[in-house]
């Protein structure tokens, strides 16, 4: 089996690392590919333009995966109307403050993930048997939404996860569900970060610290090889934050 490891593509221990790919029990959390990071329009709030290269990957990655058995869950970014998320909240995010000191100006931002708004539209393929999780509102998919009650309600023990960026929300993500016991996937070449650098330290952090890092095809490969469809919740659920 192969993994990118710190930045090098080598053969990993089967014995070791194969229950962290293989299924049964598995999900595909796919993170934040909507307009708002997406979209071509100069008002993009908070462009992440190498992302857009991967939407047909994403979608051509998870119609195989959906032919395995494999469930997908997209998870987006959506804050109220209102504010109190962020903007008018106690606790801003701190991300916004440090983009617009430190990134080119960003016409757009306030209009961020605002729910309703056409920059919460997905741009990746969203099936009817697809799940959605749409009530992120920091770095993490994992936090303040339900994504880990809906693992744990399906019986999943190991993610995959794709999307961007890689550098900043990927990446939260690996850790928390590190953190809370799932073993991690993190599709390289399904991912994006805010450049090639970021995005190739993101995925060498990954490989060393949360889980393993593999390219889409030899994930697929994996799955392939376990023989029958796999079925969510046919084995033992996460149990707590140290279930392996």
């Amino acid at each position: 089996m192969k993994a990118i490891v710190s930045g090098t593509e080598k053969e990993i221990p089967d014995a070791t690392f194969r229950e962290w790919v293989s299924f049964p029990d598995t999900a595909i959390i796919s993170i934040d590919m909507h307009e708002g990071h997406l979209s071509e329009d100069p008002m993009c709030p908070c462009p992440a333009p190498r992302g857009r290269a991967i939407i047909e990957p994403i979608d051509a990655f998870h119609r195989k995966a959906r032919a395995m058995g494999v469930p997908v869950i997209h998870v987006r970014s959506t804050l109220r109307m209102t504010g109190e998320d962020d903007l008018k909240g106690r606790h801003p995010a701190a991300w916004r403050s440090l983009v617009t000191t430190y990134a080119d100006p960003l016409p757009g931002i306030e209009e961020h993930a605002l729910e309703g708004s056409r920059w919460t539209e997905l741009c990746t393929e969203v099936l009817a048997e697809d799940l959605l999780v749409t009530t992120k509102r920091r770095l993490s998919p994992f936090y303040p939404t339900d994504l880990d009650f809906l693992l744990r309600s399906m019986g999943v023990k190991r993610v995959v996860l794709n999307g961007g960026m890689t550098d900043c929300c990927v990446l939260n993500g690996a850790f928390d569900a590190s953190n809370l016991g799932y073993r991690v996937c993190v599709a390289a070449d399904l991912t994006a970060g805010t450049d090639e650098a970021m995005e190739q330290a993101a995925l060498r952090m990954v490989s060393l610290h949360t889980g393993v890092v593999m390219r889409a095809e030899e994930i697929l490969r994996v799955w392939a090889e376990t023989g029958a469809a796999p079925g969510v919740g046919t084995a033992e659920a996460v149990g707590d934050s140290t279930a392996a």
